[in-house]
């Protein structure tokens, strides 16, 4: 199965609150911090054509960010793409 990636940056608002979200819908993800060692947020511009951070994937959907995750929750579309993720 793939897997839900979030890719963050220190000091990142947003981050924490895309982890916390998933945190307390129980599902799994791994968590890629961009500053953890150089190239990681060029690779990430590269994948996601973006250059903010959080930049989110559930399996091989790009949600995009933050805002975007949320966006998705509050139409109730959240829930269907974290099917097989639960812890």
């Amino acid at each position: 199965m793939s897997k839900i990636l979030i890719y963050t940056a220190n000091l990142c608002v947003y981050c924490t609150m895309a982890k916390r979200l998933f945190d307390n819908k129980g599902v799994q993800y791994t968590e890629i911090n961009v500053d953890a060692e150089p190239g990681l947020r060029e690779a990430l511009m590269q994948k996601s054509k973006r250059r903010t951070v959080p930049q989110i994937y559930i399996g091989d959907l790009h949600v995009g960010g933050f805002d975007d995750l949320y966006a998705l929750d509050r139409q109730k579309a959240l829930d269907p793409l974290l099917e097989g993720y639960k812890r």
